[in-house]
């Protein structure tokens, strides 16, 4: 389809969803609808099935979570053309529409800013008249904890906090990689996996220049585990999120830009309301690490080498020709989880786990002058507030280790007196700031740090 149809799209629907409880397969309908006529996709999501047959009443909360799931995943769509108009396909309650309503404004914002679409920022999802049937009450806040697991250091401290505390958690990713499966497989935790797979379509369209760009994928991947849990009968989706990810990359046009914001604190407590609200899950999802700044966690990874050899934050990585490799050691967040672990550990250590030495490379330079404020706005990546970067640099500046490596020289002066002010006044290994960490957990997080 060219792009000048694909512009010419005014709505944006979910015209069905099914799930086959004996495959496991949900299958995701979607349309842009214009004058042009229709583009239909099917994205489909395969979930891992329990031993048993689920339950009336699990799969009562299970096709609600999927209702919002369909919801979610649709923003992979929407972006091809970003209609004016965005179509819900029932009637939803208050914190469902408020969720909603964010997940395609406040998560589509980079893509918005990128692609200067400022009116993605005001789009107001339209639900049919009609009441919502309350859902049934689902209370497994006592079950084993779904821990979602990425490869990072992250979610390797809450698999770590977790299993001390004798919660007995369960490893949970979509889509694993080599990555992922080598992580599980250190921590010596059986594992659940789903599947997601996008339409054919959507990959055509791109590739002929429809628009494209960031999507608040968190989002997606949070509900897939929240439909693994249901189904599963497991206790809350325990996800590795700090408090850093809340703060945004830049302001435009009066509103916040944040590439991590379906991983932030005001996407996790949209997302819980509406699970609640709509599923009737008491206690569905939260972020264990949310308190704790970058550097906190790092060193709490630091603690343990268990994971030395497996563990990579790199989303570049991925996408080498190298199945093997784990770090590109040339992107934000490399430079930054390699800034925030070298204070933390022997200098021979880090380099060991990235294959490289970044702050003996000079090339390094321009990229973390951005993570330090010293040129540009912080990168979109998922990386930590500036402030915990030049925290990190003046914990390297002390260590004789560090102090006279090519990059943290220049660094330290290239870095302005008020920056170094703003940082001797923070405390960025001291918890704090909103959470949703129910008090068992939170024993299980303190006793970890």
């Amino acid at each position: 389809m060219p792009n000048e149809q694909l512009r010419r799209m005014d709505a944006f629907t979910f015209p069905s969803r099914a799930i086959d409880l004996t495959t496991g397969e949900v299958r995701l309908d979607y349309a842009l609808t214009g004058p042009d006529g229709e583009l239909r996709f099917t994205e489909v999501v395969i979930l891992p099935l329990p031993a048993e047959p689920p339950s009336p009443a699990t799969r009562a909360a299970l096709d609600r979570v999927l209702e919002l799931l369909h919801l979610a995943a649709g923003v992979s769509y929407y972006k091809a053309a970003a209609p004016p108009r965005l179509i819900a396909p029932a009637p939803l309650g208050g914190a469902a529409v408020a969720w909603l309503t964010a997940v395609y404004t406040r998560g589509l914002a980079e893509y918005a800013y990128r692609n200067d679409l400022p009116y993605v920022l005001e789009l107001v999802p339209e639900t049919p008249a009609g009441s919502v049937a309350p859902p049934g009450a689902l209370d497994a806040a006592d079950r084993r904890p779904l821990c979602a697991v990425g490869g990072g250091k992250d979610s390797i401290v809450s698999l770590e906090a977790l299993r001390r505390a004798g919660l007995d958690p369960v490893p949970f990713s979509v889509n694993p990689n080599h990555v992922i499966v080598s992580v599980n497989e250190a921590s010596g935790l059986p594992a659940l996996a789903a599947r997601r797979r996008l339409d054919p379509a959507l990959f055509a369209l791109n590739k002929a220049g429809a628009r494209n760009g960031h999507i608040p994928v968190t989002a997606i991947n949070s509900l897939i585990a929240v439909a693994t849990a249901v189904l599963h009968g497991l206790g809350p989706v325990v996800m590795s999120n700090e408090r850093s990810a809340s703060d945004p990359n830049l302001i435009w046009n009066g509103h916040e830009v944040n590439h991590q914001w379906s991983k932030g604190v005001e996407a996790e407590g949209l997302l819980r309301a509406a699970l609640t609200d709509h599923a009737g899950l008491a206690e569905p999802y939260f972020s264990l690490l949310r308190s704790l700044s970058e550097l906190h966690i790092a060193r709490l990874f630091a603690a343990t080498t268990r994971y030395d050899a497996v563990v990579t934050s790199c989303n570049a990585a991925f996408k080498l020709h190298d199945p093997s490799a784990r770090w590109c050691r040339d992107c934000p967040k490399c430079r930054f989880v390699f800034l925030a672990l070298a204070p933390n550990m022997p200098r021979e250590r880090i380099v060991d786990i990235f294959g490289g030495d970044l702050l003996a490379d000079a090339s390094q330079l321009p990229g973390y002058r951005e993570l330090l404020g010293v040129d540009g706005h912080k990168p979109f990546e998922c990386v930590g507030e500036v402030e915990e970067s030049v925290v990190a640099l003046g914990l390297l500046a002390e260590q004789d280790q560090w102090r006279d490596a090519p990059v943290v020289r220049a660094l330290v002066a290239e870095v302005p007196p008020q920056a170094w002010t703003a940082a001797a006044g923070s405390d960025v290994f001291t918890p704090g700031g909103p959470h949703f960490v129910p008090p068992a957990y939170a024993k299980a997080l303190a006793a970890l740090t």
